[in-house]
C-alpha cells in the first residue's frame, strides 16, 4: 500500500511537471512568433523607404542587395536565390507588396514545404489539368464546327 501511495506522488508530480512543460513551451512559441512578426514589421518598414505601406520592385531590390538582410534572411530559412521570383510571389502580380503579403509569404516561405502545402499544390494543379481539358474538349467542338 505504501508502494502505490509513493508511485501515486510521484505520477502526480511528474504529471504536473509535464503540465508545467507544456505550458513553457506554448508560451515560448507564441514569443517566437512575436518577435518574427516584429522582425518582419521592422524589414518591412525599413525597405519601405516612400512610406507608402506598400514594397514595390525597386525597394525589395536595394533592401534584398544589403548583406546583413541576406544573413537574417537566411536565417528564416529563405533562400534567395531568384529574388525575381520572390518578390512576383509575395506581389500577387500587382507590382506591390503590402505587409499583410508580406508577413504571410514569407511564413508559408519559411522552411521546407509543409505536407499541407504539397495537398494544395496537388489540388490546385488537379484543378488546373480539369480546365484544360475541358477548355481542349471544348476547343475540338469549335474546331469541328469551323471545318463543316
Amino acid at each position: 500500500a505504501l508502494f502505490r501511495i509513493i508511485t501515486a506522488l510521484f505520477l502526480k508530480d511528474t504529471m504536473a511537471l509535464a503540465a508545467q512543460d507544456a505550458e513553457l513551451a506554448v508560451q515560448q512559441k507564441l514569443q517566437q512568433k512575436e518577435q518574427l512578426a516584429q522582425s518582419l514589421r521592422d524589414f518591412f518598414e525599413a525597405a519601405d523607404t516612400s512610406g507608402d505601406g506598400l514594397l514595390t520592385k525597386e525597394e525589395f531590390d536595394d533592401i534584398i542587395g544589403n548583406q546583413k538582410i541576406k544573413t537574417w534572411l537566411s536565417m528564416l530559412e529563405l533562400s534567395l536565390h531568384e529574388t525575381e521570383e520572390l518578390f512576383a510571389i509575395l506581389a500577387d502580380g500587382d507590382g506591390l507588396v503590402s505587409f499583410d503579403e508580406f508577413a504571410k509569404g514569407v511564413v508559408q516561405l519559411k522552411g521546407a514545404a509543409r505536407s499541407e502545402d504539397v495537398m494544395a499544390i496537388k489540388r490546385n494543379a488537379k484543378s488546373l489539368s480539369q480546365e484544360v481539358h475541358r477548355l481542349h474538349q471544348a476547343l475540338s467542338q469549335l474546331t469541328k464546327l469551323v471545318q463543316q
